[in-house]
């Protein structure tokens, strides 16, 4: 069904879209390895508490958050990652970890980190553990227009 919900409304924004099917992989990275997607260009999903409200900070797979980073640049008094039970009711037609980055859909900001934009296309889990979407960076920005921040990191 995620998928569904997701491609109903690229399809009625008659955005052109790939659909890539691949075997259970959990983590961003291993997704990327699984669709043969750079991790530079395969984006995850985090979810996060801004002042205790749920938010999606959406960056490459191969970076982490930089939370105190983010608090500041959105403007934030607190900010942490949110634990599943906190969002899992919200996206109850998602696999836990595998929500698309169109938080539009369900009415929570996005937040997405500035190195993406350098990418053409944008690459992500739809919903479940099994499938991603590519599009053009383009279409996805103007679908979901998220703030486009400076907040990932690549980890040590």
């Amino acid at each position: 069904m995620p998928v569904q919900k997701l491609v109903e409304f690229l399809d009625t924004n008659r955005i052109r879209y790939t659909r890539i099917d691949h075997s259970n992989a959990f983590t961003a990275q291993e997704v990327a390895e699984a669709t043969h997607v750079p991790g530079q260009e395969m984006a995850k999903t985090v979810m996060v508490l801004l002042d205790n409200a749920l938010a999606m900070a959406v960056l490459p797979a191969s970076y982490q958050v930089d939370l105190e980073q983010l608090r500041e640049l959105t403007g934030s008094r607190k900010a942490e990652l949110a634990s599943e039970v906190r969002f899992e009711e919200t996206f109850s037609d998602c696999e836990v970890g595998a929500m698309p980055p169109f938080g539009n859909l369900w009415k929570i900001p996005v937040y997405v980190a500035s190195v993406l934009k350098s990418n053409k296309t944008i690459t992500f889990n739809a919903g479940t553990h099994r499938q991603v979407i590519q599009l053009a960076f383009e279409d996805f920005e103007r679908l979901v227009r998220p703030r486009i921040l400076d907040f990932a990191t690549v980890p040590e």
